[in-house]
């Protein structure tokens, strides 16, 4: 495993370069990985070993500090939502020279922006040792919000406000979204609770049979392997699905991945930066940057596809999503741990467990 976490950058491009390759000469694949759920197997099972690792006696200190979970809230609610609705006003809104309104594209990347990581999240923290323990409870934290405000935060940003800010063309000729908690529970169960319970068992089961040092020196080693293997097999079978539809469009790509691409950036700095500022540890600070930094392409998509079809162009921006997700939020591991070498982490110890019970 040294050789591919040694080039894990050339092994996640290479693996996007074969799946739009296989998609493109093979279109015929695309059912069967439909059919087969491959995409979401891929993803439940690289999300298992990080929740498997993880010290879920610490999780009562981790919801305690409020402070932590007030700014991810605050990120993850107030400043993500409203920064990815405002990149598509200036980037499909009409409202710059050069760019036509393209409602669609608007459309998708609401749907993007109102939904937050609950799947890949995971491992680009594991990747950037953030706290696995922080990553778990934001998520569960995010992911119970999530259930409660998708619906409301839809309606509010892509029919509300466009009429607000006089941009009534965007959304022209629709009057509802069908979106209920139910819809967003089912994804969250799927791609959240089935890792979770598994990896919650699979430690229960282990540290009280075996102890806690047998489970960290055997079992840890053993299963830590399957998160870039079933990563790599994600994105190829990810963009295969896509693979007609990136070459027959790269153009729309492109217009798509720049405004996805700034939100990951900013997101992620801001973020790390507001986590830094409270005097949180570099595991903590990385673990906030990139809960806001991710979304839930999972959920942006089955909606989408639900309201307005797969053929959609709605559909397809939020298609678009994961494929720019997966090399800038790779680029974005290798910058948090470029700050973890540069900043003097001395006295940030704001949420820190290193002082937290284990389970024996």
């Amino acid at each position: 495993m040294d050789v591919l976490d040694k080039y894990l950058t050339v092994w996640i491009l290479g693996a996007m370069a074969v799946g739009v390759g296989l998609g493109s000469v093979a279109p015929w694949v695309t059912q069967p990985i439909r059919d087969l759920h491959l995409v979401e197997i891929g993803l439940i099972l690289m999300m298992y070993p990080p929740l498997a690792k993880a010290d879920y006696s610490r999780l009562p200190t981790v919801f305690s500090n409020w402070r932590v979970l007030g700014l991810s809230l605050v990120q993850n609610w107030l400043i993500g939502p409203t920064l990815m609705v405002g990149l598509a006003v200036v980037f499909f809104g009409g409202v710059v020279p050069g760019l036509p309104a393209r409602p669609e594209f608007f459309l998708g990347l609401v749907f993007i922006g109102m939904a937050r990581c609950i799947a890949m999240v995971l491992v680009w923290n594991e990747l950037a040792d953030g706290s696995t323990e922080y990553v778990t409870g934001l998520v569960a934290f995010n992911s119970l919000f999530q259930i409660l405000t998708y619906g409301v935060y839809v309606w509010f940003f892509a029919l509300v406000l466009p009429s607000i800010l006089g941009l009534e063309s965007l959304v022209a000729g629709i009057t509802t979204f069908d979106v209920t908690p139910m819809q967003v529970f089912r994804a969250i169960v799927v791609f959240l609770g089935i890792p979770f319970l598994v990896g919650f068992l699979t430690r229960f089961v282990g540290t009280r049979h075996k102890g806690t040092e047998w489970y960290e020196e055997t079992v840890v080693p053993a299963i830590d392997p399957l998160t870039l293997v079933a990563l790599l097999f994600t994105i190829v079978v990810m963009f295969a699905t896509q693979g007609g539809a990136i070459l027959a469009a790269p153009g729309d790509v492109l217009l798509i991945a720049v405004p996805l691409t700034i939100y990951f950036v900013v997101m992620f700095l801001v973020s790390f930066g507001m986590g830094r500022g409270i005097g949180a540890d570099y595991s903590t600070t990385t673990a906030i940057g990139f809960t806001a930094a991710s979304n839930n392409f999972e959920l942006a998509i089955a909606v989408a596809v639900a309201v307005f079809g797969v053929g959609s162009g709605v559909a397809f921006a939020t298609v678009v999503g994961p494929l720019i997700e997966v090399p800038v939020l790779l680029a974005l591991v290798n910058v948090a741990l470029f700050f973890r070498r540069r900043f003097d982490w001395d006295g940030f110890d704001a949420g820190s467990l290193e002082t937290s019970p284990t389970d024996d």
